[in-house]
């Protein structure tokens, strides 16, 4: 087939495959028009999960009836005019494709009247054929009515979801738009329903909060910090949740750059890495974070959807977004509330506990319930996992540890129940992070080499994984296509009586299975096993001593709220609760 210039019409098709996935797609571009002109009030009307129709209209600074042809034609735009523009984008838009890519694939119909003017305009485009501008009725601002997407692209139209999945979508993309601008009202319609009603505020907390609903409750952090990158002031704000109200979905963490609602890889990870081991594997911590920075530093040139970006100084923008998310996070109080059931009281409670009460006053035998009640005196020298001062002085406290599992012990607030091997493993954890970031960890040669089995992936990931198992005082070789020989181990592991042979396969074939890729997330992976292995186990009786250094070191570290895969170390029953359950609120 020869060379040939494509007709226009395929060239806008062709287009409108990048820019317009779906209604949400549709959606987006026209909302990101209206705030480009100044709109103070959108409102979105849906029909057949936007398929059917789309209509978004706008109090803006609406478009001279002249200037409506360009509107629609491709790669026309008020946005920019020189090359040099796209090295500092301040506006959504710029491009000149989002109306013409969406005109070739839908009936479009663009009402507007300029601020000012006594009559509005009408321009209707249907797959990609503009029609004459007419005169019509309408309120200052622009209306733009889009029917039947993909009616002349079937093929397009098969591969929509269902109309209340599409509507979803259209409801993800308008709240994270709305995040992004607080100071302007957002309104969803839908086949004659309300969806969305946005009221604008000067309060960006309170757009927050509007948008993640009542299910973040009280449990909302404010972020901020303010740093100088290159010479140019960065500004970050945010809301994100507590780790308990983490989601399974990416969605769940909204960011904005320089008021644009983005989807960026660099943010995410910071946000999810400022939350590891606080919440478990796999989730994504509930929130919004802005950025305001040069729009020299950042480009938004990347892909027509324009919700990629690509920062100049990537790492930079990684650190600070975790580091102020982290800062947020340890200043809180992490230890998730327990909520009573208030019972109600019957009479046969009653009877039943004189029944039982007269039955040991016969002598009947009751098993002793598995709990021991000890009190413990804080010693001078606990063992820590840091040098941090207690947070609070104590001389003597009650314990009790119950099935040898959990310790319950009073604090300020109510009555605190400790999961004993989820605390110790996070202050294992911080033990080893500790010992690890001064030098690799203390290591014991072997006088014999110790054979131990491996499959035949983790027997080849050893070779790759030596600068990694060096750090952690392990030296290890080939021994045949399914074992290693184990010539040095770690002190660490060796003095809580963990042998080689069940650590190091498991600690291999872990590194098979996630492959080279970030070595500090790997290495914390690791050291998570480690601690896992190392610390005190459910079921484990233990003295006064070990359980008042095992408090002492929950108020010491770090993220002790959290054992190092995210589930809590301990819940705290209020004060509040126990007087309500008992009637005395």
């Amino acid at each position: 087939m020869p060379i040939r210039i494509l007709d226009r019409r395929l060239v806008d098709q062709i287009a409108a495959g990048e820019v317009v996935e779906r209604p949400a797609s549709v959606v987006k571009e026209l909302v990101e028009n209206a705030l480009d002109a100044g709109a103070t009030r959108v409102v979105v009307t849906v029909e057949g999960g936007g398929a059917d129709r789309i209509t978004v209209a706008d109090d803006g600074s609406g478009i001279p009836a002249e200037e409506l042809p360009l509107a629609v034609a491709s790669h026309a735009t008020s946005k920019i005019c020189r090359v040099e523009d796209l090295a500092a984008i301040g506006t959504m838009g710029f491009r000149g494709e989002a109306l013409a890519s969406i005109a070739s694939v839908a009936r479009v119909s663009i009402t507007s009247r300029v601020r000012g003017s006594d009559a509005a305009a009408r321009i209707e485009v249907e797959g990609g054929e503009a029609r004459d501008v007419a005169p019509a009725a309408g309120a200052p601002g622009t209306a733009v009515e889009v029917r039947q997407l993909f009616f002349n692209v079937p093929a397009r139209r098969k591969f929509l979801r269902s109309a209340a999945t599409e509507l979803g979508r259209i409801e993800e993309t308008i709240e994270a738009l709305a995040l992004c601008r607080p100071g302007v009202a957002f309104r969803l319609e839908a086949e004659g329903r309300m969806r969305l009603d946005l009221a604008s505020t000067a309060d960006p907390a309170r757009r927050v909060r509007d948008v993640l609903g009542a299910a973040s409750g009280d449990g909302m952090l404010t972020v901020q910090a303010d740093v100088d990158l290159g010479g140019s002031p960065v500004a970050l704000w945010g809301m994100v949740g507590m780790p308990s109200l983490a989601r399974g979905a990416s969605r769940a963490m909204r960011f904005s750059l320089n008021g644009r609602a983005v989807l960026d890889r660099t943010l995410l990870h910071a946000a999810k890495e400022a939350y590891r081991g606080l919440m478990e594997p796999g989730r994504t911590p509930l929130g919004f974070l802005a950025i305001e920075i040069d729009p020299a530093l950042v480009d938004v040139n990347v892909h027509p959807a324009k919700t990629e970006v690509r920062f100049r100084q990537q790492q930079s923008v990684h650190g600070l977004v975790l580091r102020a998310v982290r800062e947020s996070l340890r200043a809180a109080d992490l230890v998730p509330a327990f909520e009573l059931a208030r019972p109600a009281v019957h009479a046969s409670d009653f009877s039943e506990f004189a029944a039982l009460a007269t039955a040991q006053a016969a002598g009947a035998a009751h098993p002793a319930p598995p709990v021991v009640l000890v009190e413990t005196r804080a010693p001078a020298a606990a063992a820590t996992a840091t040098d941090a001062p207690l947070h609070a002085n104590r001389t003597a406290r009650r314990v009790m540890q119950v099935h040898g599992s959990y310790l319950v012990v009073e604090d300020r607030d109510g009555i605190l129940v400790v999961d004993q091997h989820a605390l110790h493993e996070r202050a294992m954890f911080e033990t080893l992070s500790a010992r690890i970031a001064a030098a690799p960890l203390e290591s014991q040669p072997m006088l014999v080499p110790v054979p131990v089995e491996v499959d035949a992936r983790a027997a080849e990931a050893a070779e790759e994984a030596r600068p990694l198992l060096g750090r952690l005082g392990i030296e290890v070789v080939p021994g045949g296509p399914r074992s290693v020989l184990v010539h040095a181990y770690p002190t660490f592991l060796s003095s809580r009586g963990v042998e080689p042979a069940d650590f190091v396969p498991g600690l291999l074939s872990r590194i098979a299975e996630d492959g080279p890729g970030d070595m500090e997330s790997a290495l914390s992976d690791v050291l998570d096993m480690m601690a896992c292995k190392a610390a005190v186990k459910a079921g484990d009786r233990l003295s006064a001593a070990e359980i008042d250094g095992l408090l002492d070191l929950r108020e010491r570290i770090e993220r002790s709220s959290s054992c190092p895969h995210g589930r809590p170390t301990s819940l705290r029953i209020s004060m509040r609760d126990l007087e309500r359950s008992f009637g005395r609120a």
